[in-house]
């Protein structure tokens, strides 16, 4: 994992360069006390999920071990 620290307004952009052609721009918008807001800029057709929303939609994905499929 790659740990950085950003002030209000600083950002990261993941992607962008040699051989990356989509763009993921992260940009800390706030902070309140332990909550911080986040924006992020990518391509259109790039979903962008909380992790726990992320791990619903996998897991639905995913067969049931006691289902059985005919």
């Amino acid at each position: 994992m790659l740990v950085l620290s950003r002030k209000n307004r600083e950002s990261v952009v993941i992607g962008g360069s040699d051989g990356f052609h989509r763009l993921l721009k992260v940009t800390v918008l706030g902070i309140q006390g332990t909550n911080v807001r986040l924006g992020f800029e990518v391509d259109p057709d790039i979903p962008v999920h909380r992790s726990e929303v992320w791990e619903r939609i996998h897991a639905a994905c995913q067969p049931s071990p006691h289902r059985v499929i005919e």
